[in-house]
């Protein structure tokens, strides 16, 4: 297939769609309906709405279908869901950083890429603006981290505590509760802990003993049913969405999940979970100065978030 020069400006347009209309999608992607999407944005459902078609007529692809509980994503949606949610918190990176001021006071920090798509980086213009000498760059990792080959000053990390030669200190503990779509829920009433035995439970690859250690907080040593395992923190909240079982989350990922709708807490109260999150610094740039500005900021946040969560 050949394209005149001019054709070929009209493809490269269509294939880059406006960042409003791909937030607009990610956010509804990401919670469930287009009134929560806009309530995150801060715009009417009717905004979210024209984004989302302008987006579709773009692509020539229908990427959502609504219906009386919200929406559902195509298959075509849900590719690119996974795709433009990692591109949107790549641009949030680079903005921050061009904001910015370019001075020799760099803190290259490493974070878990939930955690920071849905916790840290909405807080960051916050640290820019009260900090705008330190220049911020981020890389999202996944497990053990070495500082000196990947030139990084801290790191976020969650799990236990077993990082030597480092700094440890505690952030955040991991709160988890079962949690699936109000719909299975009412189909599979469950009113027990071991009622879960029998129930398809969605996995996440980062914490394969989750479950495990749930059910023994219960006191129950028999092995559950093993269900579908997905990488991807968002991928196990649509498959919770579309009622394919139940998932062991943590609490304060999926505040917009819960707070729409389109997550129901399938037992309560949550347990405290193996995992944590910790603050993670090589012995030598503890006394950084970014490091150190940083590490309490962090620390005066998370103590704000706890206490609007009691």
């Amino acid at each position: 297939m050949r394209f005149s020069q001019t054709g070929s400006k009209k493809l490269q347009r269509r294939l880059i769609p406006s960042t409003a209309s791909l937030t607009a999608f990610d956010a509804v992607s990401r919670l469930g309906s287009f009134s929560a999407a806009a309530q995150a944005l801060d715009l009417t459902p009717g905004a979210i709405s024209r984004q989302i078609a302008a987006l579709e007529e773009q692509l020539g692809a229908t990427l959502l279908l609504r219906n009386n509980k919200g929406v559902v994503l195509t298959e075509r949606g849900q590719r690119y869901a996974k795709g433009i949610s990692d591109i949107i918190t790549r641009l949030r990176i680079l903005s921050l950083e061009a904001m910015a001021q370019d001075t020799p006071n760099v803190l290259r920090l490493a974070f878990p890429p939930t955690f920071g798509t849905r916790w840290l980086l909405p807080r960051i213009p916050d640290y820019v603006k009260k900090h705008p000498q330190t220049t911020l760059s981020f890389s999202t990792r996944i497990g053990q981290i070495d500082f000196e080959r990947e030139e990084l000053d801290a790191a976020i990390h969650v799990g236990t505590a077993d990082w030597p030669g480092c700094n440890h200190q505690l952030l955040l503990k991991e709160m988890v509760v079962p949690v699936c779509s109000p719909d299975f829920l009412l189909q599979n009433p469950i009113k027990s802990p071991a009622a879960l035995l029998k129930l398809p439970l969605l996995e996440m690859a980062s914490r394969p003993q989750g479950w495990k250690f749930w059910f023994s907080h219960f006191g129950i040593a028999e092995p559950h049913r093993e269900g579908m395992r997905f990488e991807q923190f968002l991928n196990v909240s649509q498959a919770c969405r579309a009622g394919l079982g139940v998932a062991l989350m943590p609490l304060f990922l999926i505040e917009g999940e819960l707070a729409s709708g389109q997550l129901v807490k399938a037992l309560k109260p949550p347990i405290e979970s193996e995992s944590a999150y910790y603050f993670i610094t090589p012995h030598e740039k503890t006394a950084n100065a970014g490091v150190v500005s940083f590490r309490n900021w962090l620390t005066q946040e998370i103590r704000l978030f706890q206490t609007t969560e009691t």
